[in-house]
């Protein structure tokens, strides 16, 4: 069940940010609208990631944090630290950023619904890896980004928003996936502030915007 609410432990306002390479939708997330939700923590799985740079410019803690031996997850044990460590920090929404690392344990399981990611086409269109070739190769006229939340399953979580941009027939991977990094960083910020605002619900796979 995909839930809005905090509990004793987490505030809905506090936003970690894990993120493994320059941290453009981090910084997108920082300096946008993002409501009541404030970005006030970074973690990358990588010692030299930009991104760690750019948090600590902006004012916000950043950590590098070992993920484990395995290159495309974490250990059980690592994992299990990086949730409580942002359990310490009262964190309410965990926000994938170009995390290159799969989620299978302590973190999905302590914050099941309270982890958004952002995938840069209309899903479930184009899921993984290189989404803009296989949206080229496929000939579609329309791509965009989704922010969705997190489960076991690889970019299959309920959808929450999605913005769309056109596909234009000199476009190369590098030039679709320019115009959708712009929307990307409207998406994602308006995502959080929903979901901080504590406006989103679901019936199903289908997040609603609650009236409040």
């Amino acid at each position: 069940m995909i839930q809005s609410e905090s509990d004793n432990r987490n505030d809905i306002r506090r936003v970690a940010v894990l993120a493994s390479g320059r941290g453009s939708n981090f910084e997108a997330l920082c300096r946008g609208d993002t409501g009541p939700g404030r970005v006030t923590l970074l973690i990358s799985d990588r010692p030299e990631a930009p991104v760690l740079k750019r948090a600590s410019d902006l004012g916000v803690e950043a950590l590098y944090m070992y993920p484990g031996s395995y290159r495309t997850r974490f250990g059980l044990d690592e994992e299990k630290q990086w949730a409580d460590l942002m359990i310490d920090r009262g964190i309410g929404l965990v926000c994938l950023a170009g995390l290159m690392r799969i989620l299978k344990g302590p973190v999905l399981e302590t914050f099941t619904g309270r982890i958004m990611n952002i995938h840069p086409s209309l899903l479930p269109s184009f899921p993984g890896l290189n989404s803009q070739r296989q949206a080229l190769d496929y000939g579609v006229k329309v791509s965009g980004c989704t922010v969705h939340y997190v489960d076991s399953g690889t970019d299959t979580g309920p959808v929450i928003l999605q913005r769309t941009v056109p596909v234009k027939d000199d476009d190369t991977e590098d030039s679709l996936a320019a115009r959708i990094l712009k929307q990307e960083h409207i998406a994602y910020s308006e995502a959080v502030k929903l979901y901080c605002s504590g406006v989103l619900s679901a019936d199903e796979r289908r997040i609603l915007k609650k009236e409040k």
